[in-house]
C-alpha cells in the first residue's frame, strides 16, 4: 500500500543525528533529493511525489537545517556536508545513486561526485556551482585578515542573534512569500509548515540554524574546485533561472570545466527553478533521468 507521505528516518554522522525523508519503494533505482541552504527536505515533496513511483526517493535535511541536529560548535563546512552524504550513500548502500539538488545542495553533490565519481549515476545541479568567477576572483585578492576578520564578525553575530520569532505563522508564511515571489499560495503554504518550529511561548522561527550564515574561509581553492568538477564522469545537467542572481556557467566559462554536463536555462524563473517552473522542470528532468 502506498504510503501517503514520506517516513522520517535518521542516521548519525560526525556525532551528529541526521534526518532525512524516505519516500519508500526501496526495491526502485536510489535517487537523493538535496536541498539548498537555509530550506529543507520537504521542500522537494512535489518533484518525490511524482517520481516515487519509479524510484527510491530520499531527502536529507543538511545538518543545521530542517529536522537535523545542529553543530555543537556552530561551524559548517561544505566540505562537512560532502562527508554526511557519503554517509547516507554508505550506510544505505545507495551506490551508484542518482542526485538532484539545489543550491547549496549542488555545491555539495558536485564536490561529491568529483571525490567519488564511480558512486554517481547521474547529477542534476541547480544553480549549484556557487559565487561567479568574477566573486571569487575578488576573494582571492583579500587579505587573510579581511576575509578571516569577516568571517569572525558574522559568527560573533550569529551568536548574539537569536532565532527570529514571528508572532503568527501567517507572517512566517507572508516572509517565505517575500523571499520568493514567483511561489504560489500552495508552494509558499507547504514551504512554510515544513521550515518552521512553535516556540514555548506560541511564536514561530525557522529550524535552520542561525550560523548557517556565516561560511568559514577553510575550504579547497577554486582551481581544486575546478579540478573536481573535471573528475565527474556520469551525465550531468546544470539548471539555471534567468532572473536569478546566479551567473550562468555557459556564460562565464565554467561549463569548460565539465566533461559530461549540460546547462539549460528558464525565463519567468529565479533562484528556485524547480518551484518556479515546475511542470516544466519535472519535464525535463524525467527526460533526462
Amino acid at each position: 500500500m502506498d504510503l501517503i507521505g514520506p517516513v522520517s528516518r535518521s542516521y548519525i554522522s560526525q556525532r551528529t543525528k541526521l534526518h532525512y525523508a524516505d519516500w519508500g519503494n526501496p526495491e526502485a533505482p536510489p535517487l537523493i533529493l538535496l536541498h539548498g541552504g537555509r530550506d529543507h527536505c520537504r521542500s522537494w515533496d512535489w518533484t518525490a511525489k511524482a517520481l516515487r513511483d519509479d524510484w527510491h526517493v530520499i531527502c536529507p535535511d543538511l545538518r543545521g537545517h530542517g529536522d537535523s541536529g545542529w553543530s555543537r560548535t556552530g561551524h559548517y563546512q561544505v566540505m562537512g556536508y560532502v562527508f554526511d552524504l557519503l554517509q547516507l550513500v554508505l550506510l544505505n548502500d545507495l551506490a551508484p545513486v542518482t542526485i538532484v539538488a539545489h543550491s547549496l545542495g549542488g555545491n555539495v553533490a558536485l564536490r561529491f561526485a568529483g571525490l567519488y565519481p564511480d558512486k554517481v549515476r547521474k547529477l542534476v545541479a541547480i544553480e549549484g556551482l556557487g559565487s561567479s568567477p568574477e566573486r571569487q576572483a575578488e576573494r582571492e585578492a583579500m587579505g587573510p585578515e579581511k576575509i578571516w576578520g569577516d568571517y569572525f564578525e558574522k559568527k560573533r553575530e550569529a551568536a548574539a542573534r537569536q532565532p527570529r520569532r514571528y508572532a503568527t505563522f501567517e507572517d512566517a508564511l507572508s516572509r517565505m512569500h517575500e523571499a520568493n515571489s514567483y511561489l504560489s499560495a500552495e508552494q509558499a503554504l507547504h514551504l512554510t509548515q515544513h521550515a518552521v518550529m512553535r516556540n514555548e511561548d506560541g511564536t514561530f522561527s525557522w529550524k535552520f540554524d542561525p550560523h548557517v550564515h556565516a561560511w568559514p574561509p577553510e575550504d579547497m581553492t577554486y582551481r581544486q574546485m575546478e579540478a573536481l568538477w573535471n573528475r565527474i564522469e556520469c551525465p550531468t545537467r546544470l539548471i539555471y533561472g534567468n532572473d536569478s542572481w546566479a551567473s550562468n556557467p555557459a556564460k562565464d566559462g565554467r561549463l569548460a570545466h565539465f566533461r559530461t554536463a549540460t546547462v539549460t536555462d528558464y525565463d519567468n524563473a529565479g533562484h528556485w527553478v524547480h518551484h518556479d517552473r515546475f511542470d516544466d522542470f519535472l519535464a525535463e528532468l524525467r527526460e533526462f533521468l
